[in-house]
């Protein structure tokens, strides 16, 4: 199981013009891969979300992105954070999966959500649906897609998708973990408890909110007969580390100037982010893995693209995860 995660959420970066922007992304990914993260993720997005920036900064999509730095990395295992289950049939998905596995030798893991950019999908011709709608639909597809990655034929004559005798070949060359993402307690983390190796947490602001999801979790596992033991769960939070307050500040700052973010939006985000020296975040990120969390997965997007800073990242919190 994957405990520490690196997030590339933005390619929008201070002095970088298009043509410069991927070798940013790869020397991130190539240091995320030697600093003790053990998996490597980016977005399934096709616009940048509202809070990291204007809806048409650049984004790249994410499954090509990911194969091109397999080729990068030797460690880590690769991943979206996470997966819209809207934008691609599941049968399309399980080989995308199952090709990333085959070109980085065994690295790939399906994180999967149930799709929530109701800009993007209106935009882009997806179909958006009801919030139920998605989640049955979620539902479906990893019937699909899990018997497929598992090297099974598959048959489903489901509300939202039919397939016959679906064969995947090639299959996977190792045993890919399937992550669900979300907070949802009645929905998200029941799907998680009996379909899923891996939970991953997203959208809480601080440890308090972790132990109502970690109850949720177990009390689905209980009523489903699932050995809660054999899952995962981690927490997707946002840092902007720096080896001093006055960098940590300048990091965001000059993001800030770069996207035009207004004080009241720089002071925004300072109290959504793990924010700081090693010493004031690792203080923040001790008080979350103190919860029983597994793990955690990062974004650093004002100052990922710095070289040292995700190694800074890494390092500190492979030491509190241990």
């Amino acid at each position: 199981m994957s405990r520490l995660t690196y997030q590339i959420p933005n390619f929008t970066y201070p002095d970088t013009t298009p043509e410069q922007v991927y070798d940013v992304i790869v020397a991130q990914a190539k240091e995320a891969d030697t600093a003790g993260f053990d998996r490597l993720a980016v977005m399934d997005h096709f616009y940048q979300l509202p809070v990291l920036g204007e809806f048409d900064e650049p984004m790249i999509e994410c499954y090509t992105l990911l194969s091109a730095l397999a080729q990068h990395t030797k460690n880590v295992r690769l991943s979206s954070l996470v997966t819209g289950n809207t934008y691609r049939n599941p049968t399309l998905l399980a080989k995308t999966i199952t090709a990333l596995d085959l070109v980085s030798n065994g690295r790939a893991t399906l994180a999967i959500g149930a799709g929530w950019f109701e800009l993007e999908h209106q935009a882009m011709g997806y179909e958006f649906g009801t919030f139920t709608d998605r989640f049955e639909r979620l539902e479906e597809a990893l019937q699909i897609i899990i018997p497929m990655l598992r090297n099974e034929k598959v048959s489903l004559d489901g509300e939202r998708y039919q397939v016959t005798d679906v064969v995947n070949s090639p299959p996977p060359v190792s045993r890919i973990p399937i992550m669900i993402g979300g907070s949802g307690e009645k929905k998200t983390l029941r799907m998680v408890a009996q379909y899923a190796d891996e939970s991953n947490l997203v959208g809480l602001r601080s440890p308090e909110e972790v132990p109502a999801k970690l109850e949720a979790l177990d009390a689905h596992c209980a009523r489903l007969g699932r050995d809660r033991s054999e899952i995962s769960v981690t927490l997707l939070v946002a840092a902007n580390v720096a080896p001093t307050m006055e960098e940590a500040d300048a990091d965001l700052a000059a993001m800030a100037f770069l996207k035009g973010w207004p004080d009241e939006v720089i002071g925004m985000i300072k109290s959504m982010v793990v924010h700081g020296d090693p010493d004031t975040a690792g203080e923040q990120l001790e008080a979350f893995m103190a919860t029983g969390l597994d793990g955690l997965a990062f974004n650093a997007m004002a100052n990922g693209h710095i070289p040292g800073r995700v190694s800074l990242l890494g390092g500190l919190a492979s030491k509190i995860i241990g």
